[in-house]
């Protein structure tokens, strides 16, 4: 992107933030709050504690018991939650983990109505346009895919605008295949919001199953042709390869026994936006990335405890 970008002071991770089911035995779980994006907005702020930039949530929630404890979730961690709609009669979304031996995870999710899939849908409190407040806003494919077709063109026309005011678009495509209508939708929605942002933090495991692309490099291909030219991405072990130059980072941890991939790609995403808006060079965020999402995928659970 050719116009020059605002300081980042504000910033608001838009998606959806569920109640998140951990089995503890044959007979018992524990409850707990997470998603994608909110994973994210948790992690930066805590990166972001002793500076003067803000993170908010951007989420929609019902009226009821479960949507107060994700409220009390989000404020439990610091998170600016003006931007909460709350509408009476529907509830947030659930899921089940399961891990396996090797760290690695699968869900069952209960979100076909949740309340997230009104957000920005008239009539509401939280419009499109309140997103301007922000200097840098972030969304995911999962963000973009639990919404109607015609929020999703709304997005793209607000991003536009955004865009040429100085604000910085951040996009994660974080595929999920149940939830687009098709594979031809998620691959044009994707493809869009790729066009559209200033910072993109691809996985190359979602890029490879989403556009069939055989290799690496040619999700680097393709991604350059759409006009992405900033952000990371993410490898896993191999370490996060700078979009601008082509670079990985040196003297990247490595992580001898993996004990939850949950959040792996969400925390990166929060120590990457952690040190760009902390003035950091593009490569040094991608290392800032890397060592937290080494840290929380040795640890079970999406969140750390502090």
């Amino acid at each position: 992107m050719s116009t020059a970008k605002r300081p980042i002071r504000k910033i608001a991770c838009v998606g959806e933030v569920m109640i998140e089911m951990i089995a503890t035995s044959e007979t018992d779980a524990k409850l707990g709050v997470a998603g994608d994006t909110f994973n994210t907005a948790v992690y930066l702020n805590r990166a972001l504690r002793d500076t003067d930039v803000s993170v908010a949530y951007v989420t929609a929630l019902g009226t009821d018991s479960y949507s107060d404890r994700i409220m009390n979730a989000l404020s439990g961690h610091a998170l600016d939650t003006s931007y909460v709609e709350r509408r009476d009669g529907i509830m947030p979304g659930l899921y089940a983990i399961e891990t396996d031996d090797e760290g690695e995870r699968s869900f069952s999710y209960w979100r076909s109505a949740a309340a997230a899939r009104t957000l920005f849908s008239m009539p509401c409190d939280v419009t499109l346009d309140r997103l301007n407040d922000f200097d840098m806003v972030l969304l995911s494919g999962i963000s973009m895919a639990i919404l109607p077709q015609s929020i999703r063109e709304s997005i793209l026309d607000w991003a536009d605008e955004f865009c040429a005011n100085g604000g910085t678009l951040v996009y994660d495509s974080n595929h999920r295949p149940r939830l687009w209508e098709s594979v031809e939708v998620a691959r044009t929605v994707n493809s869009s919001m790729w066009t559209r942002a200033d910072i993109a933090l691809p996985s190359v495991d979602d890029e490879m199953a989403l556009y069939d692309d055989p290799t690496p490099e040619a999700v680097l291909d393709r991604l350059t042709k759409l006009g992405v030219a900033r952000g990371a991405l993410k490898r896993g072990s191999e370490g996060p390869m700078d979009l601008a130059s082509g670079e990985t980072p040196t003297d990247l941890p490595s992580v001898s026994k993996v004990i939850d991939t949950t959040a792996a790609g969400d925390s990166f995403n929060a120590g990457f936006l952690g040190a760009i808006a902390k003035g950091e060079t593009d490569l040094d965020a991608a290392a800032a990335g890397h060592r937290l999402a080494a840290m929380v995928i040795c640890h079970p659970g999406a969140i750390l405890p502090e």
